[in-house]
């Protein structure tokens, strides 16, 4: 039975909304009703080109009842003070990644969201594609045996080759962006983090915009982070700003267990190759579970968030799970600065298998 579209509104038009705007239009429960930015006249042109409505201020979005979720798609050190004005406002919020920079305020998000009795979400959700949903199928299946080892490459090349803006990526560090897609899927699969063993360098300090305007780096540009599991599993990845995904064999998450291993060849598209073989023989590629999406789609969170609400159910990727990461995160910076492991202490409600609820 049909469902009313749940209304959702986007905070911040700059470099990714686009994407989020035309993946939102793929879903009949979603309806995009209108977008704001601090630049008015950027998010007024953005409204134009998506046919929806441009709110002037993020008071005047709140004060629109149709709007039911906020996406929060502002800079990285934003996300904790508008995703706290949303939650105020009385709004349920799906952030992109990360939520927080620090764990104290994650957590302080996650605590405001349910006094409200609102939903919380934070991108990735990346676990949601058909191939990943396929890999974690065969590990639940138990093909692998005991999973004791996992390895997850993040080589995501020069961010000043491709972002219009490339420095507040630096600022928060490839660990952060993007090392936080494979950690998302790692501790969902594989359990809640304990300790953190890492190490940072920078490797190429001084770089210059696509405008040719010089730019030095403040924060390491490769890490490299060893995480122990709750259940005893070892984890690695290697997260950079520096090797370009398209010229490394280093790429995806492999899985390794007792019987077997596993490899699905990205941890960011949903439409690519896994494959698996048994222990001391070659991998084969496994078909797909489903047909999957071209590429990602990044309103696939959001779907599941609005489906949730709308069937009183929990969704899959809370606010709780993306906390966790958040610490991890932080006890990343930590391990790297002191030179010695640092611990993890909080826990979550692992996500339910499927692209979304009822699907």
């Amino acid at each position: 039975m049909p469902i009313s579209p749940v209304g959702v509104a986007i905070v911040g038009c700059g470099n990714i909304a686009g994407s989020y705007a035309k993946d939102i239009a793929l879903h009949p429960a979603l309806v995009l009703r209108g977008v704001t930015d601090l630049d008015s006249a950027k998010a007024a042109a953005f409204a134009a080109e998506h046919d929806t409505h441009h709110y002037p201020t993020v008071a005047d979005l709140l004060a629109d009842p149709a709007v039911e979720i906020v996406v929060n798609l502002t800079i990285h050190h934003a996300h904790k003070d508008v995703t706290t004005q949303l939650l105020e406002g009385g709004k349920h919020v799906f952030s992109e990644k990360p939520m927080a920079l620090n764990y104290a305020d994650a957590a302080g998000l996650v605590s405001l969201a349910a006094s409200k009795g609102l939903r919380l979400a934070s991108a990735p959700t990346t676990l949601q594609g058909e191939a990943q949903q396929t890999a974690w199928r065969i590990i639940r299946d138990g093909a692998l045996g005991t999973v004791r080892v996992a390895y997850a490459e993040v080589n995501w090349g020069r961010i000043e080759d491709w972002h219009p803006n490339p420095v507040p990526f630096y600022d928060v560090g490839p660990m952060q962006d993007v090392g936080v897609y494979p950690l998302t899927i790692l501790a969902s699969i594989m359990g809640p983090v304990r300790r953190v063993t890492a190490a940072a360098t920078t490797l190429f300090p001084h770089r210059v915009t696509k405008e040719g305007v010089p730019f030095s780096l403040h924060t390491p540009d490769m890490v490299i982070a060893v995480l122990e599991h709750e259940g005893g599993a070892i984890t690695r990845i290697t997260s950079d700003f520096y090797v370009s995904n398209g010229t490394t064999r280093q790429t995806g998450i492999e899985f390794h267990g007792d019987q077997g291993s596993l490899f699905i060849e990205s941890w960011h598209n949903f439409d690519v190759g896994v494959h698996f073989a048994e222990y001391g023989k070659p991998f084969a590629p496994v078909a797909l579970d489903t047909p999957a999406r071209a590429g990602m789609d990044r309103a696939r969170g959001v779907n599941d968030m609005a489906l949730a609400l709308r069937a009183g159910v929990p969704h899959r990727f809370t606010g709780e799970l993306a906390a966790h990461v958040c610490e991890i995160l932080e006890a990343v910076e930590r391990s790297y600065a002191s030179g010695s492991p640092a611990a993890v202490t909080s826990s979550f409600v692992a996500p339910l298998p499927g692209l979304a609820v009822g699907v």
